[in-house]
């Protein structure tokens, strides 16, 4: 293991044995232009730097100003409120889950930090400062080669890239390794938004849209085996539960803003039992379950205003693709937070909350406890939703899978995660001796790569560079055949252009 602060190599000039002033200077120019981008971009954040990102790229592909800027406007309004409500959605599952736990009593010494703390730590490495330009310049040199469909816009989350990098420099102390593994992530998130996105659009009925976040993206090759196993099985694969059906059977109790508030409320009577005298506990379970009735019908209206805002933008990019190399068509690809609003994601999420906590408990050799991140598990499970096609008990059984294995590699990963968080200045919490995310931290594709390139160094990137192109080359081959895997229909394309006239008759 590293020493987890980035290897600095020096550059010599010609045969000498000098460093190369004029070199060093340069470099140091591009690194305070780099940090200075980071800066910015920090400082806007995400809801406001989608929206001059999209006006940007719509001017580009062609679109009137005006045309653009309300495009650019109405998708920042709309990441607005979706993050609004899943900020309401995070404060309700997040306090139920901090009573949970501390009501199990549990202590282990890898604690659960969470998302923002993995960004932080990801953006604060050395790896942070480059990721950026190297997630553009692959998307870029990838789309007009024409490997890829996707128009990756979700800027914000190339943290995701730079933290599987951020693990590799804690392992080797090369920046090189980190830096070729951010890109090798960066084609590889657009590979996985490329496998959904027939399926995304015709789900989740978002046309034109493809989602290359990297960490709600990897469950889709477990997803799609978990899948056929249930569908081989007698007894798992006659059971249906999506939230059609659900909603037939029981009627009124069967609806999405129903359904939140049911499960809400058996939540809020798991963790908050003990909370205090019967008034107290009452508050808190029926504002449990009030909250998470107000997400499954909130969350839904928020992307369609999102859709309202993409669709010009869709356009712009076939026409101007179409007009250069005939029908190819392009994706937008966005933050899967317009994926978590789908009652099933929601449902199947929340159920998975306290089995998460029950797991932690009982799996054996398990060291993590979970604590910050449990309601990131909507973003783990959502791509899961078109490959069960809506079926809420697969969906909690894909999501038991990946959590299980998930534990097992938080575990071989913390030491790593840990190191990193040091190298970026993070602060590590006075009682955890290590820390990890659900978020990325029990992901496996961070894990395959750190395993591959701390056993066989250089030629572990060269294997994972092999393997990601090997992949593209069969989808590209077999798109159709993939797309079905990944749960498109074969009437795909008919449903999703009704869904766009829909979309712009809304308009």
């Amino acid at each position: 293991m590293g020493s987890g602060e980035a290897h600095q190599p020096q550059i010599w000039c010609g045969g000498g044995r000098s460093p190369c002033r004029v070199k060093n200077k340069r470099r140091s120019s591009m690194d305070s232009l780099l940090a200075t981008l980071k800066t910015v971009i920090d400082a806007l954040g995400p809801t406001v730097l989608l929206p001059i990102v999209i006006f940007f790229i719509a001017l580009i592909l062609g679109a009137k100003p005006a045309r653009a800027f309300r495009a650019g406007v109405t998708i920042g309004i709309a990441f607005i409120g979706i993050n609004l409500v899943i900020g309401l959605m995070f404060t309700s599952l997040s306090g139920v889950a901090q009573a949970i736990v501390k009501n199990t009593g549990l202590h282990r010494d890898i604690i659960d930090v969470g998302w923002p703390s993995a960004a932080a730590i990801a953006f604060g490495s050395s790896v942070g400062l480059w990721v950026i330009p190297i997630g553009i310049v692959v998307n870029v040199v990838l789309l007009l080669g024409g490997v890829t469909r996707t128009l990756n816009v979700d800027v914000w989350n190339f943290w995701h890239f730079a933290f599987v990098g951020s693990l590799l420099v804690a392992a080797t102390g090369s920046l090189a390794d980190g830096l070729i593994a951010a890109g090798l992530m960066a084609g590889l998130a657009l590979l996985f938004a490329d496998w959904s996105a027939k399926a995304v659009q015709e789900f989740y009925e978002v046309p034109g849209v493809s989602v290359p976040h990297l960490a709600s993206a990897q469950i889709l090759p477990v997803a799609i085996a978990v899948n056929w196993l249930i569908e081989k099985t007698p007894g798992l694969r006659a059971i249906q539960m999506d939230t059609s059906s659900i909603q037939k059977r029981f009627g009124v109790f069967g609806e999405p803003m129903i359904l939140g508030l049911i499960i809400g409320i058996i939540l809020g009577l798991i963790g908050f039992y003990n909370a205090g005298n019967a008034s107290v506990v009452t508050q808190k379970v029926l504002s449990t379950g009030i909250d998470l009735a107000a997400v499954m019908v909130l969350l839904p209206r928020m992307v369609k205003i999102l859709m309202e805002g993409l669709i010009p933008v869709s356009d712009a990019a076939q026409q101007f693709v179409r007009k250069r190399s005939g029908d190819r068509e392009i994706f937008v690809g966005l933050d899967s937070a317009i994926l978590i609003g789908h009652p099933a994601a929601i449902a199947s999420s929340l159920i998975l909350v306290p089995i998460a906590i029950l797991m932690s408990i009982v799996l054996p050799g398990n060291r993590v406890i979970l604590f910050a991140d449990l309601a990131v598990i909507p973003f783990v499970v959502a791509l899961a939703a078109p490959v069960c096609r809506g079926n809420v008990f697969r969906m909690i059984i894909v999501g038991i899978v990946t959590l299980a294995f998930g534990f097992y590699i938080a575990g071989a990963l913390a030491p790593l995660f840990t190191d990193a968080a040091r190298a970026a200045h993070f602060a590590i919490p006075k009682n955890a001796s290590l820390i990890t995310s659900i978020v990325d931290g029990f992901m496996w594709v961070p894990f395959v790569v750190v395993m591959l390139v701390r056993t066989l160094g250089m030629g572990g990137l060269a294997i994972v560079l092999m393997m990601i192109a090997g992949s593209y080359a069969l989808f590209i081959r077999n798109r159709a055949v993939w797309e079905r895997a990944a749960g498109a229909s074969v009437a795909a394309e008919a449903e999703l252009a009704v869904a766009t006239s829909k979309v712009r008759a809304a308009e």
